[in-house]
């Protein structure tokens, strides 16, 4: 089976050009209900029964997930698998009939693809998966048995890390950022940072003397950190495991009361390459200013911040700039109804990224890779209005030579 041969699909449950199949009402606790049959319908979508590995293409919109049934007329160990292209991070979960979470997983494919082999029992069951920062996704699922081919490559076991958070955290075994007293000078001075690997440090301590908002990130994309805040008391405050490229940040915008904090640190490559950890005073300010350097939120209109006004769109429109990791914004105006293309092509120097908002701030189209390589195209609807979009450069920080150009189409009347 060749992927051209898998069943493309949407997640909103719409398939261009076919129909869906009926779905029994409540399949998965009612999120079945609009999924897509993974073999096409529900008496191919067999695993034990099938031939081979069953497999389907889906794209995944903003904030919302895809759904894959299947059933297994015998229980058994299967392998459920979903990778995005491109920089695409899936998440799955596995929901049997009554729509309960049976198992879930995010990078056990490697790569950022997810991954889970397991026995189940005979019956229905629902695959969900989505975005892990809620962004769109192109991406695949794949459900075999454990004697078929598998999608990913898989994390080896000798190479996999148990993630201390998933333990809570040890305060027994804190290593404390600075003197291990009161951060608050050194966070109003600027911030406090340590550096060590996983295997040094599993759990940073964070000491406030007076309620504080706080920035903490952590940096190696080789080691691809993955951090959780805990209060002293083992609570659950906040995680994060890709902000910026493989980077992580947390930002807790409320005031911390004062007391000891918890830093759980994992690496989701690698354990043994040193991490930085750096804890400032949260910035509201800068922190947006950040957002729309990684193009995670549009900027003013008002000349705040650097956006190119290209005036009323109309037909075709070309400009080559040079790109890099930091968005670089651009404005335009829609006077009819219609569709708008947005392509982003760098050759094979670059790898751009494309995200597109409306007035409001609201995110209505993404894209990284299109087709083979690594350009990108976006296409999306539109109503009279103005419209903001970033370009960047999802890994190559040195300026890159980037052709944009931008179309519109107007809705037949």
């Amino acid at each position: 089976m060749t992927r051209f041969q898998t069943t493309c699909a949407l997640a909103t449950g719409l398939m261009l050009g076919t129909a869906l199949p009926a779905l029994a009402q409540g399949l998965c606790g009612g999120v079945g209900d609009n999924g897509q049959w993974i073999g096409g319908d529900e008496a191919a979508s067999d695993i034990a029964a099938s031939a081979s590995y069953l497999e389907q293409m889906a794209l995944v919109l903003a904030s919302n997930e895809y759904v894959a049934n299947f059933t297994l007329s015998t229980a058994m160990d299967i392998r459920i698998e979903a990778e995005g292209r491109g920089a695409g991070d899936p998440v799955i979960d596995i929901r049997d009939a009554t729509g309960n979470i049976v198992a879930s997983d995010d990078d056990s494919g490697g790569n950022s693809a997810s991954r889970y082999e397991g026995y189940f029992e005979a019956g229905s069951y629902c695959l969900s998966m989505r975005s892990y920062d809620g962004a769109p996704m192109t991406g695949f699922v794949r459900v075999g048995r454990l004697d078929q081919e598998s999608l990913t490559d898989g994390v080896p076991i000798e190479e996999t890390y148990v993630d201390p958070a998933l333990s809570s955290c040890d305060m027994s075994m804190l290593t404390y950022l600075g003197d291990g007293g009161p951060l608050d000078s050194m966070l109003a001075a600027g911030g406090v940072t340590g550096t060590a690997s996983v295997d040094e440090v599993g759990f940073w301590g964070i000491v406030l003397g007076e309620p504080t908002a706080l920035t903490i990130t952590a940096e190696n994309e080789d080691a691809d950190p993955y951090i959780t805040l805990y209060d002293e008391y083992g609570g659950y405050i906040a995680e994060n495991d890709d902000f910026n490229g493989l980077n992580s940040q947390l930002d807790v915008t409320y005031q911390l009361t004062p007391g000891t904090y918890c830093l759980a640190m994992s690496a989701l490559t690698d354990t043994s390459l040193p991490i930085t950890v750096n804890v400032t005073a949260y910035d509201a300010a800068a922190a947006l200013m950040l957002m729309y350097g990684t193009g995670e939120a549009s900027p003013p209109l008002d000349g705040s911040y650097p956006v190119t006004r290209m005036g009323a769109l109309s037909g075709r429109m070309r400009t080559d700039i040079q790109t890099t990791t930091d968005a670089t914004w651009f404005a335009f105006d829609v006077a009819r109804a219609g569709l708008v293309v947005v392509e982003a092509v760098s050759g094979d120097q670059g790898d751009p990224t494309l995200i597109l908002f409306d007035d409001m701030g609201r995110q209505i189209a993404f894209n990284d890779d299109t087709g083979d390589g690594f350009d990108s195209m976006l296409v999306a609807r539109v109503l009279p209005g103005t419209y903001v979009v970033a370009v960047r450069q999802l890994s190559n920080e040195n300026p890159t030579p980037t052709r944009l150009l931008f179309q519109h189409y107007l809705a037949a009347e």
